[in-house]
């Protein structure tokens, strides 16, 4: 089934979580026969596994740490977020990776320790737009995804780094060329994420090896993410 995740970054502190939350609950039916997680800050957490409980939406983090406890200061470990009721955790997303200094090692580890805590984990993977111009794109893949390994709830996030917070967008072929190429290498779905908006979603959610989306930006609007979910669910149906 098509995955349509929101990742919602350093926006929506918990009364502004509440309000979407409360807004998607009443759109559940809406949505139509696709899968939704909301990827709330940690603050937000609590409040949207809460007023999303009873739904078939879920509610995943945007990090973990890879150790279940320990002496690392400002950092939260999966099973505090099993404890939470959280469902799953991005790992390795391209904002972790440019500003925090985020290696493949440590992408790897995040998600061991995450799906052996139990959680969904939507690991990020992703090509700069040198590395692209450079020819770069399978290798920069290949090396990527060398850390992780098959699991039944892993899946893979292709988010193309020039097109994320640009406006730039992959055009449907070429996201379905990287997407093809992450399948012969791990044989899990793959999502995209790169300025998904309404108005791109159905053309690249069409392609037969893009399994859903990872949005940002325009998961912040309810109304847009619902006609996401909405366009996934009318492609999928």
């Amino acid at each position: 089934m098509t995955l349509i995740a929101a990742n919602w970054k350093m926006y929506k502190g918990p009364a502004e979580a509440a309000e979407f939350c409360l807004g998607l609950r009443e759109r559940e039916r809406e949505l139509g026969f696709v899968n939704v997680v909301v990827c709330p800050p940690y603050v937000s957490l609590a409040v949207s596994v809460q007023l999303l409980a009873g739904t078939e939406i879920g509610v995943a983090a945007q990090n973990a740490h890879w150790e279940p406890e320990g002496p690392y200061t400002g950092e939260i470990s999966p099973p505090m977020l099993r404890e939470l009721g959280v469902y799953g955790v991005i790992v390795g997303h391209s904002d972790r990776r440019q500003y925090f200094g985020e290696t493949d090692e440590l992408v790897g580890k995040r998600a061991v320790g995450a799906l052996a805590a139990g959680l969904f984990v939507i690991a990020c993977v992703g090509e700069t737009e040198a590395e692209r111009e450079q020819g770069k794109t399978e290798d920069v893949l290949r090396r990527q995804v060398s850390v992780l390994e098959p699991d039944d709830n892993l899946v893979i996030a292709y988010e193309p780094v020039w097109a994320i917070g640009t406006g730039k967008t992959a055009t449907p072929e070429l996201a379905q060329d990287a997407h093809a190429f992450l399948k012969s290498l791990l044989n899990l779905p793959v999502i995209y994420g790169g300025s998904v908006k309404p108005d791109n979603a159905e053309p690249l959610l069409s392609q037969p090896d893009i399994d859903g989306a990872l949005v940002g930006g325009a998961s912040l609007d309810l109304d847009s993410f619902t006609e996401i979910c909405r366009a996934g669910a009318r492609i999928h149906s």
